[in-house]
């Protein structure tokens, strides 16, 4: 019954007229007292919970004293307020100011039914085109939302770290990075919607799901250009992976350690490769100059 009375609210009604309507639907013609009596509210709130019904269509009443009351049949109270909703959201759209200034602010969400449902609300939203870049657990958890878009006429692109079989129409390439990378703070996820309206989360980790959406144009190129670059590099490798791993290392690695240190993912000075920072050097240099 409560689940009901939740959903007649959903509808516009209040707790109480949902309550009353619930009676009626159940016993059938009663009085004012009747209901007040099997609810156990006030009669003169009662009185007014009926007023209000049968001002919206929802309840009819009786002449003559005292009052009786009946439900209307739930299909015909559906069918109105469907019509109600439907005109309301066609006038809304016809005469709501349209907002057609870039926006680059930033804008969060945090928790992860907030972060799913709206990656699946822009993912719906797209026009032209989506990239994404997503960790095998996040593809499949918005893989009836990723099929979807295909079939709106959108160009779909999906980076997956980690196997995800993903439905027909989709253009999928596994990104080239080792199962763990980063792994360990939460799975790092994008998208970029149409090119300009750019979404970096994570999920996965000790603390909530969390999200960040803007259109500002240094991120939705940042993502553009790194996406642009992991199709490169996919390409690469399927067409030279052998000799690209024996001459770079496994994902490059030989390049990346010449510059940085990959441990803990933490920027290193070259030398740290080797086992000594530039800090180090310096300090063993002033030493044998003491010598």
């Amino acid at each position: 019954m409560e689940d009901v009375h939740l959903h007649l609210k959903n509808l516009g009604f209040t707790d109480l007229e949902a309550k009353c309507l619930h009676v009626l639907a159940e016993s059938g013609t009663q009085t004012g007292y009747e209901i007040a009596k099997q609810l156990g509210v006030s009669r003169s709130n009662v009185y007014s919970a009926l007023q209000k019904l049968a001002e919206k269509g929802a309840v009819i009443t009786s002449h003559g004293e005292p009052t009786h009351y009946q439900s209307v049949p739930i299909e015909e109270i559906g069918e109105r307020i469907e019509a109600e909703l439907q005109a309301s959201i066609r006038y809304v759209k016809a005469h709501m100011p349209k907002q057609d200034a870039h926006r680059s602010e930033y804008f969060s969400l945090e928790g992860d039914v907030k972060v799913i449902e709206r990656i699946r609300t822009e993912l719906k939203k797209a026009k032209e085109e989506a990239l994404c870049e997503l960790w095998s657990e996040e593809a499949l958890l918005l893989k009836e939302a990723l099929r979807l878009v295909p079939a709106q006429g959108v160009r779909l692109l999906v980076s997956t770290i980690g196997e995800a079989e993903l439905p027909n129409g989709v253009h999928q390439f596994l990104h080239g990075r080792e199962e763990g990378w980063q792994k360990r703070n939460g799975r790092k996820f994008t998208l970029l919607i149409d090119r300009k309206l750019a979404i970096v989360g994570t999920r996965g980790g000790d603390e909530p799901a969390l999200a960040m959406m803007t259109e500002h144009p240094a991120m939705v190129e940042l993502l553009l250009n790194n996406f642009l670059r992991d199709m490169v590099i996919h390409e690469l490798q399927q067409d030279m992976g052998a000799k690209l791993e024996d001459k770079y290392g496994k994902n490059f690695k030989k390049i990346i350690q010449k510059y940085t240190e990959v441990k803990g993912m933490d920027p290193q000075p070259t030398g740290a490769l080797e086992g000594k920072s530039s800090e180090g050097k310096s300090a063993e240099g002033k030493r044998r100059k003491k010598k």
